[in-house]
């Protein structure tokens, strides 16, 4: 049994450590994500725009193409005019002209909106796109720090990790649960020790009769405040001058 709870606060030794290696990173990981997220979305915007003005471009070409063919119908019916033989042919005629100013006039008008449209959404995709490269600026600022904080703990974070892996293969399945359990509702911090009468996690006494029992490292004990277990403070001392050397 005292092998069993000496693992376990092994186990938290090392969690402790990879804790404070992950703290030194700070906020890094984090900020990248999320220049990261606002950049996709920045792109996702600017790809929008860029669609809606490939459009309007291809529509204004498109409009274009139909006002010269126009033009040149229109060539065609006033020389045609002047070889009408009656009315009903003039009428006919004048008809097709009308229809053909009229639509010019409304393609043309078109293509001022669709230029004000284009217009517009240029600008807006220059923005974002300046507001992309600052935000690439500041993210590679960011993740060389990171990769800075990375190199200098890399080695340490490696030791640990396998030592953690080597620690966890001799701790009992329900243990390790209920460690990790008790680490993530505790902050980090499952195993505490017995310390001048008291749990070394929050501080609530414990009655001299559980001291004594739990002395005796005989079975695992749990601290009524905090719900973390409890250790003898032989065993603590005993495993942080191994783990120190």
């Amino acid at each position: 049994m005292k092998t069993r709870l000496a693992n376990l606060y092994e186990l938290q030794l090392i969690d402790s450590q990879l804790d404070e290696l992950e703290e030194l990173r700070g906020d890094l990981p984090l900020i990248v994500n999320e220049l990261t997220a606002q950049m996709q979305v920045l792109q996702n915007n600017i790809d929008a725009k860029t669609e809606e003005k490939n459009e309007a471009q291809k529509k204004r070409v498109s409009n274009d193409n139909e006002i010269a063919e126009l033009n040149e119908k229109l060539k065609k019916y006033k020389a045609q005019l002047y070889k009408v033989r009656n009315n009903k042919e003039y009428d006919a005629l004048t008809k097709e002209i009308d229809f053909a100013e009229t639509r010019i006039l409304e393609l043309e008008e078109e293509n001022k909106e669709l230029e004000n449209v284009i217009g517009t959404l240029s600008l807006e995709i220059d923005e974002l796109q300046d507001e992309i490269k600052k935000l690439q600026e500041e993210l590679k600022e960011k993740e060389s720090e990171l990769k800075k904080i990375i190199q200098s703990n890399e080695k340490e974070e490696a030791r640990l990790s396998k030592l953690r892996e080597e620690v966890v293969s001799q701790i009992k399945k329900n243990d390790y649960n209920t460690y990790m359990r008790i680490r993530k509702a505790r902050g980090g911090i499952a195993i505490a020790y017995v310390h001048r009468g008291s749990c070394s996690g929050c501080h609530n006494m414990i009655p001299p009769q559980r001291q004594l029992e739990i002395k005796q490292n005989n079975r695992l004990f749990t601290c009524e405040g905090c719900g973390r277990i409890l250790i003898s403070a032989e065993i603590a001392k005993e495993v942080e001058a191994n783990f120190n050397k």
